[in-house]
């Protein structure tokens, strides 16, 4: 089984908050987590200090590599601090292009 983890903390929502199933609108200062598994990532808000995840609105998702994932986690942490009630994004393409790297010369 391949996973990955990212957190970040003291994510500041912006006016709206961010959308959660079991909780509804959560606003104020918070720390958004993502977890994936192959192949869906979860995304999950607390309190900042606080011991309660919530899952955020279209959570999980569909996500084919870990890239990806890490990609679908900023993504969210952008949302939540913009203004809006944001939740995780639908409409990122399904996997991210990979850059052909340069040799060095």
């Amino acid at each position: 089984m391949t996973w990955a983890s990212w957190t970040t903390t003291g994510v500041f929502a912006g006016r709206g908050g961010v959308r959660t199933d079991e909780a509804g609108v959560l606003s104020g200062d918070l720390t958004v987590h993502t977890t994936w598994s192959s192949p869906e990532a979860q995304v999950a808000v607390q309190y900042t200090g606080g011991s309660d995840w919530f899952t955020v609105t279209g959570s999980p998702v569909r996500c084919e590599s870990e890239e990806f994932s890490r990609l679908l986690h900023q993504a969210v942490v952008d949302a939540v601090r913009a203004d809006g009630a944001a939740t995780v994004p639908q409409d990122l393409p399904e996997e991210t292009p990979r850059v052909p790297r340069t040799p060095a010369t």
